[in-house]
């Protein structure tokens, strides 16, 4: 499994196409939820991925503070279908923690999907929001301060 963290400029047109095909695939065609996934934020973030054999099996969009919220935040969390199951999510967690933690970040907001609350309680985020649809899918803002 090979990782890579790269801003929007440093993304290849296939790693950029590759990743976007990836979040439709979860986030619309998967989770049946119709939203704009092209957002313009893509431009200012980091994209954390890991790929094995031309496969991606992760992703995370990592997002400097004022782009979306006044602190930072990580968002889009992936795991590929076909690697479910195998820890690459606290893998994922842990690095965009990480890597965010080398820019000078400290304070991380998300908006989490809330069946995945308890996923991101173990990073230390908390919630900060009571639940609330957004696109047809409950999700709850939660913050991890430093």
């Amino acid at each position: 499994m090979n990782w890579y963290c790269k801003t929007y400029e440093e993304l290849t047109k296939e790693e950029l196409y590759a990743l976007l095909e990836l979040r439709v695939a979860v986030f619309i065609v998967e989770q049946q939820c119709a939203y704009p996934e092209v957002d313009g934020v893509d431009r200012h973030s980091w994209h954390l991925f890991a790929e094995t054999d031309g496969a991606y099996a992760a992703y995370a969009r990592l997002i400097p503070a004022g782009v979306v919220y006044p602190e930072a935040s990580i968002g889009r969390v992936l795991t590929a279908q076909m690697f479910r199951g195998q820890g690459l999510g606290r893998e994922l967690m842990r690095r965009a923690l990480e890597e965010l933690e080398k820019t000078g970040e400290t304070d991380i907001k998300i908006q989490a999907q809330e069946y995945a609350e308890k996923f991101y309680a173990q990073d230390g985020f908390l919630p900060i929001s009571d639940p609330y649809l957004d696109d047809g899918i409950l999700h709850v803002d939660m913050i991890r301060k430093r």
